[in-house]
């Protein structure tokens, strides 16, 4: 026994040993570093011009003790009471990215600007022109006419930035200049509010005036993009997000390459498998993007179908919806891709030529076409429902040929209600077949049961968007 104890004791060590070798401490300084990048990180100030104030100046009767106050205080502003235009100036953080002028930023740092001045780490002063914006990743390219080239630093790979490894950011916060602060990685992967969101959360400090400022790996590479800081007070509390590297050289190559983003475009409305769906689907993992509606597009053109659930595109597996977006939208304009689908418990490869989105944004969306049957109400699911009707559908926001099953009334204590189904909302398939009559839903429910389903697939419109909802249904 006591050996047993000596070889076990012994090998805790050795695994230690190995950790601890493994483990990377801190760096001794990080002043080598950001003198090697400081040269090519800006600060950026802009100007805008500010219309008149369209409201009236306060109002004070004559003789009131507060009527020299109020004409003091507009004397003091230099408008005499007049409402005129007037100039804002706003700062922000930018990094040069090659010898012939190009500067990265964020949209919101120029966004309406009408001037914009880049002030380098040597103090000297260039105008800047704007090439081109991207609001959905919040990226703005600009561009400097310099007499010398300028130093610039190199786009890093975000894919190989793990959680805890040292970064710095630098930039121009609240308009003090140049500040260096360092951190780690705090998380990967944070969504905010954009469609193609990929942050790198980092606890580096981060304030008002470092938006746009690069955030580097220890090889003095960009690797993220700052841009939001999540606070209560308005101040750095740790929690700052920096858009990733390899989301932005994309958008700065389009940028640079048209002046504007051009994304390719697939042409269906997506949602995530969920546990549930997926039992009722019959689907052995929780995974890939579930088609809700095919418009007109590239998708419906190649043959996809509501109800497919997308599992590859392009050769790469597909995780979930956000996955989706991301590999759709890097994917060129005009390139055909295979798309590999699960329909009806079996894997199809179709082949899509995408669109592009930004042409295909806007446009309206048809909604399902179909007959109008006669309205015959029954209880089904904790739901009262009856078949749509063309005022019900016109009402609803639908096209007036739409069918489906109206929900009618609820109970609020059934499941339906729990999974987010209201009044109002719209059955147009079950069990992944169309539904125009109640004994359509009656018969689908029939169906899962005898199969052993524990949940009923359900496709519900609110106001012509479609989703997928999974309900349980009894033995």
């Amino acid at each position: 026994m006591r050996g047993l104890t000596a070889l076990v004791l012994g090998a805790s060590l050795v695994l230690a040993q190995a950790i601890a070798t493994e483990a990377r401490g801190a760096p001794e300084s990080f002043a080598d570093l950001a003198e090697s990048i400081s040269p090519s990180v800006v600060n950026i100030t802009t100007s805008t011009t500010v219309a008149a104030s369209t409201e009236a100046a306060p109002q004070v009767p004559p003789g009131s003790p507060f009527e020299d106050f109020f004409k003091d205080f507009l004397d003091r502003n230099g408008n005499g009471g007049e409402n005129k235009p007037r100039r804002s100036e706003a700062l922000g953080s930018g990094f040069v990215i090659s010898e012939d002028g190009y500067i990265v930023t964020n949209n919101h740092v120029i966004d309406k600007a009408d001037e914009i001045e880049i002030e380098f780490f040597s103090g000297k002063k260039l105008p800047a022109k704007l090439i081109g914006t991207d609001p959905k990743t919040d990226i703005a390219l600009l561009k400097v006419e310099s007499d010398t080239p300028l130093p610039f630093v190199p786009f890093g790979n975000s894919d190989l930035m793990r959680v805890g490894d040292w970064v710095i950011a630098m930039g121009n916060p609240l308009g003090q200049g140049f500040s260096v602060s360092s951190g780690i990685i705090s998380a990967r992967g944070r969504a905010l509010s954009g469609t193609y969101d990929d942050y790198l959360q980092t606890d580096a400090a981060i304030n008002r005036g470092n938006s746009g400022g690069p955030l580097f790996n220890m090889d003095g590479q960009v690797i993220g993009v700052n841009t939001a800081i999540l606070s209560p007070t308005g101040g750095s509390i740790g929690i700052g997000f920096s858009m990733a590297s390899n989301v932005v050289n994309k958008v700065v190559d389009q940028l640079k390459q048209f002046g504007e983003t051009r994304r390719g475009w697939l042409g269906v409305r997506i949602q995530d498998v969920t546990a549930d769906v997926a039992e009722a689907m019959g689907l052995v993992d929780a995974k890939g993007a579930l088609i809700t509606d095919v418009p007109d597009g590239p998708a419906k053109d190649a043959g996809l179908q509501s109800g497919d659930v997308i599992t590859s595109f392009d050769g790469a597996s597909v995780a979930d919806t956000r996955e989706l977006v991301r590999r759709v939208a890097d994917a060129p304009v005009g390139q055909a891709v295979r798309v590999v689908v699960m329909r009806d418990g079996k894997s199809e490869t179709l082949s899509v030529t995408l669109g592009r989105r930004e042409t295909a944004e806007g446009e309206p969306v048809p909604a399902v076409a179909g007959t109008d049957p006669t309205p015959a109400p029954a209880q089904v699911l904790g739901m009262t429902i009856q078949p749509l009707t063309a005022e019900d559908a016109a009402a609803l926001g639908m096209a007036a040929d739409a069918t489906g099953l109206a929900v009618v009334d609820i109970d609020e204590m059934s499941e339906a209600y729990t999974k987010g189904l209201r009044v109002g909302d719209v059955i147009t398939e079950a069990g992944q077949q169309k539904v125009v009559t109640v004994k359509d839903l009656q018969d689908r429910e029939s169906e899962a049961r005898d199969a052993g389903r524990k949940s009923l697939l359900l496709l519900i419109r609110r106001g012509g968007d479609p989703r997928f909802v999974a309900v349980s249904i009894d033995k």
